[in-house]
């Protein structure tokens, strides 16, 4: 065989060979990217044993701190069982973070797959035809995505904050029930903010970890001395179900158009689509959930109570 022949196949080769990983005594190969973060990425991967596909959440830790972080988000999959709400599979860590010899480690979780996707993929898909949702089936997965971000604001016994909702972090079953994902921004529902330095490092973490238009005003800009609490998902949520609506969150609008999505969100500033496909009251029922001050926004009960009884009204009317 000629040098050419053998480098092709040994570049096919190279091409064929798949990951394997093996997570608490089960071996899984990896069959492809899913998506990437700041912080982490996701492959779909398959047991090799039972062929089932899940797909594996894989956390780099540059840190001590890092691998903390990471453990909080395995302790959070791991306490917080409800039907909206991600499960875990499993989950190890492999290597040790090592700052000082620049040596990292890797969380590895592994979560059920959703062919489906995420709320996000499904808005896009349906936004190329403006294929708008049935006010009715809005209501429906926002309703069971409430419920979820009730459950963790009544968590006892300290109340939880999800603070990264958002349409890329629901997934969807194949009967279109939401399913909350990614725990990792997850935290007490409550933050005491004392001093500039206190609310300094909470903006920053927002930045980080909390999706821009998404983010509730009050985490744009942290007062030197206030309470930081729950009803910061409760503006994420307002903006879920302007998405469902509209395929986008105001906010997305307004980044893509080239605009200050920090001026825009902090002046409470809510555009909808002219056009009749949605009611004045969906309308309200946003602009009851995006309050600029925090101290005016509705806690999840109201906000349950509020769509549930909207809810009721089409159901009459059809």
């Amino acid at each position: 065989m000629n040098t050419l022949g053998l480098s092709i196949i040994m570049k096919m080769g190279c091409i064929c060979v798949k990951e394997h990983i093996n997570i608490n005594g089960i071996r899984y190969v990896v069959i492809e990217r899913l998506g990437e973060g700041g912080f982490s990425c996701v492959d779909l991967v398959q047991n090799t044993t039972t062929k089932k596909k899940y797909a594996l959440k894989r956390i780099t830790c540059h840190s001590i701190e890092d691998q903390k972080i990471a453990m909080q988000e395995i302790n959070y999959y791991k306490k917080l069982r409800h039907p909206n709400i991600i499960e875990l599979v499993d989950s190890t860590f492999k290597g040790s973070a090592d700052i000082i010899i620049h040596a990292t480690s890797e969380a590895f979780l592994v979560l059920p797959y959703y062919k489906r996707g995420t709320l996000h993929d499904y808005l896009t898909l349906r936004s190329f035809n403006k294929s708008y949702l049935d006010v009715i089936d809005i209501l429906r997965i926002f309703l069971e995505v409430c419920e979820a971000i009730k459950f963790l604001h009544d968590f006892t016994p300290d109340p939880i904050a999800h603070r990264d909702l958002k349409t890329a972090n629901i997934c969807l079953t194949e009967q279109t029930d939401p399913i909350l994902m990614d725990l990792g921004s997850c935290g007490p529902a409550k933050v005491q903010v004392c001093g500039a330095q206190d609310a300094q490092k909470l903006q920053d973490l927002a930045a980080e970890r909390c999706s821009m238009t998404y983010r509730a005003p009050e985490l744009f800009h942290v007062e030197s001395y206030c309470v930081i609490d729950q009803r910061v998902d409760i503006w994420s949520l307002g903006c879920v179900l302007f998405a469902m609506m509209y395929f986008k969150s105001p906010y997305d609008i307004v980044y893509e158009k080239g605009d200050s999505v920090n001026l825009a969100v902090i002046s409470g500033t809510i555009c909808f689509p002219q056009g009749e496909h949605f009611s004045d009251d969906l309308h309200d029922l946003v602009r009851f959930m995006l309050k600029v001050n925090p101290s005016e926004r509705p806690f999840i009960d109201a906000v349950i109570q509020k769509a549930q009884g909207f809810k009721k009204k089409i159901e009459t009317m059809v």
